[in-house]
Order: C-alpha cells, then sequence, then structure tokens
C-alpha cells in the first residue's frame, strides 16, 4: 500500500504547525520542535496529515497502528466489491421452447450472481430473412427476467446475430 505522501516526525518541513493531539482535541499553532517534542513525550508519532494547508497540520498518532487500519479498510473495500463478469447465452431462431427455459434458467442464476447476461440470437442462410424472430425471442426473454434483470442495451440486429444485454437489479 503506498504511503499517501503523508510526512513523518523529523521528514516534515514546515517551521510552523497546527497540532491536534492524539484524541482529537487541537492544541493550537506552534513551532515543529514544540510538536516534536509533544509527540515524543506522548511517546508517538507526529504525523503531518493536511500539508496543503497553511499552516500544514499535524497530529500525534501512533503511525503503524494508523497504517494497519488504513490497510485492513482498504483490504475490506476490495473484499466487498465484486467484478461483475459478462455472461453470453447463444440461442437460434428455432430455439425449442424447452431449450429455452433451460438457457433462461441458466441467465436467471448468472443474473443472482451480480453478473450482466448478453442474450445473442445467431442467424445462419435465410434465417436473416425474418429477424422478427429472433426479436420475438429477445422480447420473451426480457418478459421471463423482467423480476431480476433491467434492459442494459435493447434488442440490436449486429451482423448476423440480434443481442440484447440485460443487467442485474
Amino acid at each position: 500500500m503506498a504511503r499517501r505522501n503523508l510526512h513523518i516526525n523529523d521528514e516534515i518541513r514546515a517551521p510552523r504547525v497546527r497540532l491536534v493531539d492524539a484524541e482529537g482535541e487541537q492544541l493550537g499553532v506552534m513551532s515543529l520542535e514544540d510538536a516534536l517534542q509533544r509527540a515524543r513525550a506522548a511517546e508517538l508519532d507526529l504525523v503531518e496529515v493536511a500539508p496543503e494547508s497553511d499552516p500544514p497540520v499535524c497530529r500525534v498518532m501512533d503511525y503503524g497502528k494508523f497504517k494497519y487500519h488504513q490497510q485492513k479498510r482498504h483490504a475490506e473495500s476490495r473484499k466487498r466489491s465484486s467484478r461483475v463478469e459478462l455472461k453470453e447465452v447463444k440461442l437460434r431462431p428455432r430455439t425449442d421452447p424447452h431449450d429455452l427455459q433451460t438457457k433462461v434458467g441458466q441467465a436467471r442464476r448468472f443474473l443472482e450472481d451480480n453478473n450482466k447476461v448478453k442474450f445473442s440470437v445467431n442467424f445462419r442462410g435465410r434465417e436473416l430473412t425474418h429477424p422478427e424472430l429472433g426479436r420475438h425471442l429477445l422480447d420473451e426473454i426480457i418478459v421471463q427476467l423482467a423480476d431480476v434483470s433491467r434492459v442494459e442495451r435493447p434488442p440490436r440486429l449486429e451482423g448476423r446475430a440480434m443481442t440484447v444485454y440485460l443487467s442485474p437489479t
């Protein structure tokens, strides 16, 4: 984890600092030497938390403990954020109704696992002369999955395939 350019103890270069003690109480503006003495007396570190202010704000704290808690928070936030994957379900315009139900059930599981789903109806040969068959199929799927999804991109013919994108609600 990168050290957010926090200066500690002797790394602080400002001649005067605004000091905040370990309990969060403001002690006012004082010389850097006085602030360092107070931090050493408390057996803690002096950490520059707001270097852009005038004078810079420094806090008396246990820097090792602060860094540890920061890493824990970062790891926790990474763990909670889930990556959304795009799953594709391929169909044909003349897909059997039972096969369609199986594929819709599969897509429902993907959506419940918080993944996006792309349905594509692939046309071969002369099937492309009847794109309404593919649109009807995709409209039926949208209706069946309306309780767990929303349409991200409506059915659209792209080359020899008609696609629709669904995302979890």
